[in-house]
């Protein structure tokens, strides 16, 4: 059952075009994360779910009720029973954090002191913080207590904004994480808007590739990463190598080698991906042939891993006469790191995803 549905929504700034004709269903209780490059589009569809924009075209739908349409219909921001989490929190100074996460919240002072325990219980807050202010906290900190605030209108749908992007790596992590336990807890439906492909990979069931104001693609996380459309998907939701091809019956010719690829139908000139991990080296024995065998040209050491890159040789299937390669990048651990200049032997694990064709 979907709980929020998008039907060919759309929204212009003067001659820009913002969002164009977006269709996007979220299924009740789920949790989608909208991804893109920046001026993608996808901050303004957020505030167009939210109440705070209205759109030229289309429907905003959510439990069945219409939110907003391009007729002009459209029900206000305070009542369409949606929390918001801002980028910065948007904590009120002014106010302790037991003012902060109660809020709007209606009722005799006993009620809602017991609204406001139960919402730091929830969220993992100490209650020793609720007689604190907010600039006493740290950020992930603030970060909980702007997402129970959000909770405690009971809203039926979250929208998450940027969330954790001002917090550092293993706080950002952490909150994440607990960001996602809390709301699939509570039963709420949540959607996110990141820049973080990392981010959206782990914090989503559903993800949806804005660029350009449209829709790239929409799918469950691993699809995309796997299956991506096209090259902007792919090398927008992690590193890919990307290279020409020429397919027959399931299998790929290519500087590389030979290749199984995920599509069998296929013939004739194309371009296929390799994720890093999929790729794996070793020292090249005497007399290894050409494709598929190349030098390190460069060590990037991270501790427990190495990314390292190759010049490998052979002739790419569609490149010009003479036409060097790509660089490739692979990842290994720290024990099979190799030295710059070592001669190295590339194999495939896996079969590479085909993109598209180049005829």
């Amino acid at each position: 059952m979907s709980d929020l549905q998008l039907r060919s929504v759309a929204k212009h700034y003067g001659a820009v075009r913002a969002v164009v004709d977006v269709t996007l269903a979220v299924a009740a209780g789920s949790r989608t994360a909208i991804v893109g490059p920046s001026g993608s589009g996808k901050t303004t569809l957020l505030r167009l779910i939210a109440g705070f924009e209205a759109p030229d075209a289309g429907e905003i739908v959510l439990g069945g009720a219409t939110l907003a349409d391009g007729a002009g219909a459209m029900v206000s921001a305070h009542r369409r029973r949606i929390g918001y989490v801002p980028q910065d929190g948007a904590l009120f100074p002014h106010l302790t954090v037991a003012a902060n996460v109660g809020f709007g919240v209606a009722g005799p002072a006993p009620e809602r002191a017991r609204r406001v325990d139960e919402l730091a219980e929830l969220v993992g807050l100490d209650r020793r913080m609720l007689g604190s202010w907010p600039h006493e906290l740290s950020g992930g900190q603030q970060q909980r207590v702007a997402l129970a605030r959000a909770l405690a209108q009971q809203p039926r749908l979250m929208l998450l904004d940027e969330p954790f992007s001002a917090l550092d790596a293993g706080l950002r992590t952490a909150t994440r994480k607990a960001t996602a336990q809390l709301v699939t807890a509570a039963g709420v439906t949540a959607v996110l808007v990141t820049h973080d492909q990392a981010e959206a990979l782990s914090f989503a069931d559903q993800i949806a590739v804005m660029r350009d104001g449209r829709l790239a693609q929409v799918g469950r996380p691993m699809d995309l990463y796997l299956r991506p459309r096209d090259e902007d998907t792919a090398t927008f939701l992690g590193d890919a190598v990307i290279v020409s091809a020429l397919l027959e019956r399931g299998w790929a010719e290519c500087h590389l080698g030979r290749i199984a690829v995920d599509d069998t139908e296929r013939r004739g000139a194309a371009r296929i991906m390799l994720r890093p991990e999929q790729l794996q080296v070793a020292e090249a024995p005497a007399g290894a042939p050409e494709r598929g065998t190349g030098v390190v040209t460069d060590v990037d050491f991270t501790g427990h891993a190495c990314l390292l890159t190759l010049q490998v040789g052979g002739a790419d299937a569609l490149a010009a006469p003479g036409e060097t390669p790509a660089p490739l990048m692979v990842r290994t651990t720290a024990q099979g790191a190799l030295p710059v200049g070592a001669r190295v032997r590339v194999t495939v694990t896996g079969p590479a995803h085909v993109l598209g064709s180049l005829a």
